[in-house]
């Protein structure tokens, strides 16, 4: 009698060990699934997917514990963006952060007319059918919008302010990005504005860079702006080397370049957003419709000298300049 209780005993204990994992399972089956879809690539962007899961954290989700992240990078290769939102809606995600670049979003709300999707891009997304308007986006998309045609002219003028003999400007594209024409027709309206010549160099690969700059010494350019696209964050290391080695004064889009040795950066905190974006995504999984959340524009913008890089160059920075400046790298 005894040796019965104790094998429906042990059998007992048998079953309880084998659903221990069953009920493991199913709790991380129970995790809302966050889609993270990016134009760009995982090692380039590492500072600002951190700056997005403290947005969360923010929000009361911590990757692992309360949300799953299931991370798609197009790395710079914007026509596989539909294929990678499509894997995101049948993977069942929740919600889409759609970040690198407007491509992201719009391969997310082309993907589900349902599935929320909080995107973080640099254009205007009621141009690219996004939302409805900024206050009110109507659909199931909403997120953060930095406005860079805007910044393009701005960084056009700076870059004239530090290299005033610079008469001729080259101007880095990559005609694969969904807002290529924009940031292009931004550019030539600043340029006619402080009356000067473009020269537009398109580059959408590792290749095509090296030529750009080749070209650059061959049709002499006297400073370039790289236009704001998260392929070119990827290849940053590759876009600054060229430029000091060329001696090519160069404006950028983003402080990592500056940081990483280029002359100078202007734009909007990316990690500001990407924070925002965290926010946002975490009110979407408690419940909140996009349709009533207003699309956020970023007020912090930052101004990056790197006055080594200056140097280097031969280039006094005016003091108007350092004035202004929110960081200035010695």
């Amino acid at each position: 009698m005894f040796g019965m209780r104790r094998r429906e005993f042990i059998t007992l204990l048998g079953g309880a060990a084998a659903a221990w994992p069953l009920a493991a399972r199913a709790q991380q089956a129970a995790m809302p699934v966050i889609g993270f879809l990016s134009g760009a690539s995982a090692v380039a962007y590492e500072p600002i997917v951190a700056a997005f899961r403290q947005g969360l954290a923010d929000a009361g989700y911590i990757e692992g514990q309360t949300v799953t992240i299931e991370y798609r990078w197009a790395e710079g290769q914007y026509d596989r963006l539909p294929a990678l939102a499509a894997d995101l809606v049948a993977r069942k995600a929740a919600v889409i952060a759609a970040a690198g670049g407007i491509g992201s979003a719009l391969a997310a709300k082309a993907a589900s007319p349902t599935i929320p999707v909080v995107f973080v891009a640099g254009d205007d997304p009621v141009a690219f059918g996004l939302v409805d308007s900024f206050n009110r986006p109507g659909g199931n998309v909403t997120g953060v919008s930095f406005l860079l045609p805007a910044l393009e002219a701005k960084r056009l003028e700076l870059l004239h302010d530090l290299v005033p003999k610079a008469a001729v400007i080259a101007v880095l594209v990559n005609p694969t990005f969904a807002a290529s024409n924009v940031r292009v027709t931004a550019a030539r309206d600043a340029a006619n504005t402080l009356g000067l010549q473009l020269n537009i160099l398109n580059a959408s690969s590792e290749r095509d860079i090296d030529n750009a700059f080749a070209s650059i010494v061959e049709k002499p350019a006297g400073a370039l702006l790289v236009t704001s696209d998260p392929f070119f964050v990827s290849r940053r290391e590759q876009i600054v080397s060229l430029a000091t080695s060329r001696a090519v004064p160069a404006a950028y889009f983003a402080r990592e370049f500056a940081t990483a040795g280029g002359l100078m950066s202007y734009g909007a905190s990316a990690s500001d957003a990407y924070r925002q974006t965290g926010i946002y995504t975490g009110k979407v999984l408690k419940g909140e419709k996009p349709a009533n959340l207003p699309v956020m524009q970023p007020t912090k913008f930052e101004l990056v000298l790197n006055r080594k890089t200056a140097n280097v160059l031969g280039l006094a920075v005016p003091s108007t300049l350092l004035a202004v400046a929110d960081e200035v790298i010695e």
